[in-house]
């Protein structure tokens, strides 16, 4: 019982991380690059895809389809999450400019393994319907006994 609840606490935090970061990716348009170009985070953080005022637009998509900004854009603001199980490498471009260069990597490492500690066996614990009982019982025992003394 004691670890069923343990566990009904505990398993939500496993699906949470602790202190998720967010990573931001933007454009250098002067030489057609994402800055940073490569990133590596751990599963729970996100990347935030993000520039404003741009010359030229631009997208970044996923070449495995995971995340994908949209439409080219001179404005982005596009977050992707990476959950837990999404460990990894994910290639990405931009779509109007990869043939000048314009790709990115971002690497996504394996959350660290919660541990969970595991709680002493508990003592059983009386009710008040076990103490009742106890008690009534006991009564009952001291009666008879009595009854079979004055016998």
């Amino acid at each position: 019982m004691r670890r069923a609840l343990v566990l009904c606490l505990v398993l939500p935090l496993l699906c949470m991380s602790a202190a998720a970061e967010t990573v931001i990716i933007s454009v250098d348009s002067t030489n057609l690059r994402f800055t940073p170009s490569e990133v590596t985070i751990t599963e729970g953080d996100e990347v935030r895809f993000f520039w404003s005022g741009q010359a030229l637009p631009h997208n970044a998509v996923a070449k495995d389809g995971f995340f994908d900004t949209g439409e080219p854009e001179r404005a982005v603001d596009h977050t992707v999450e990476f959950p837990v199980g999404t460990n990894g490498t994910y290639d990405f471009v931009c779509e109007p400019h990869e043939s000048v260069g314009m790709v990115g990597t971002i690497t996504v490492e394996p959350a660290p393994p919660v541990e969970v500690e595991e709680a002493p066996p508990e003592a059983p614990v009386e009710t008040p319907l076990n103490a009742g009982a106890s008690m009534m019982l006991g009564l009952l025992l001291a009666c008879a006994a009595l009854a079979k003394r004055d016998e």
